[in-house]
């Protein structure tokens, strides 16, 4: 049985041993207080090098012949490095799997180790929880930003949250700058750009009151996940997609399966499916840890 630390890296580092597809022992988090959510911000790339370091051997225990190490990293990955990450700016550019092989290697941890992108990483989770890893996989994120995950791994950028859903040129709130993004209108920080006298939870509580602005804003927000997730259907077909993240809670299911319904139409491509998952750091863990183990494979 393969023995690969799985590695989530966010607002914080969590970190675990996972042996055939499955958790062994807990879970190793930095920071450890959680009003502590600029930490990472503040730290340097090279200190955030080392602080993974320590995580991953903290969960690895006593266990040095290890198979490999994962790591779920948020922004564009490629062949170990980070091309851009607007939540971790100063990874850009870092060649994170290098950088990390070589800190283990000093503290005699000598093992592949594996970047990829968090949401894919969580849709690798996901697949694993449900004893699906022989299936593909979607996952949109719905939180400060909006993430796309796919399982099995490909090529590519697969940034999904940067999916182009409207050609108004007012819709400009994506934190890359880029006109007409899912994430300028369905992002937890766009919508505070968008709504400066209301926070989210208050716009969608407004909706259900009948307040019309805010309706109309409830509309466009699950149009715009209805036409991504139509894109990526029109793209690669059906198959199975999931919704996590802190904002799920504003999903009104019937409306986005109404507003796909309209958006898809062709009989072979109907056979999708929608549902909403709890969005745990163990299976981010272990699909970080999944994937480290696909690719070791190749």
């Amino acid at each position: 049985m393969a023995k690969i630390v799985g590695v989530t890296l966010s607002e914080r580092v969590i970190a675990g041993l996972v042996v055939d597809h499955a958790l062994s022992g807990g879970l190793r988090t930095f920071p450890a207080a959680h009003d502590d959510e600029y930490a990472l911000v503040e730290m340097p790339a090279e200190t955030i090098v080392e602080t993974l370091c320590e995580q991953v051997m903290a969960a690895a225990g006593k266990e040095r012949e290890i198979a490999g190490v994962g790591v779920g990293v948020p922004g564009l990955v490629r062949n170990g490095v980070v091309e851009e990450s607007p939540n971790l700016p100063q990874l850009k550019g870092a060649r994170l799997a290098e950088m990390l092989a070589a800190q283990l290697c000093s503290q005699g941890i000598d093992a592949p180790v594996s970047i990829i992108n968090d949401a894919d990483g969580f849709a690798a989770g996901i697949a694993a929880s449900i004893g699906k890893l022989d299936t593909v996989i979607r996952v949109w994120t719905l939180g400060v930003g909006i993430g796309y995950g796919r399982y099995p791994l490909t090529e590519g950028a697969w940034e999904g949250g940067h999916t182009v859903v409207t050609l108004d040129d007012k819709e400009n709130y994506c934190g890359c700058g880029g006109l007409g993004h899912l994430e300028g209108i369905m992002g937890h920080r766009a919508m505070r750009l968008r709504f400066l006298d209301m926070e989210p939870e208050e716009v969608f509580e407004a909706a259900k009151a009948g307040d019309a602005r805010c309706c109309k804003f409830k509309n466009l927000w699950h149009k715009a996940l209805a036409g991504a997730t139509a894109t990526s259907i029109h793209l690669r077909g059906p198959g199975k997609f999931f919704l996590a993240g802190f904002n799920v809670r504003f999903v009104d299911m019937p409306l986005l399966k109404d507003y796909l319904q309209k958006m898809v139409k062709m009989s072979p491509l109907q056979s999708y499916s929608i549902e909403i998952v709890q969005d745990y750091a163990e299976t981010r863990v272990i699909g970080s840890a999944v994937s480290a183990e696909q690719t070791a494979a190749g």
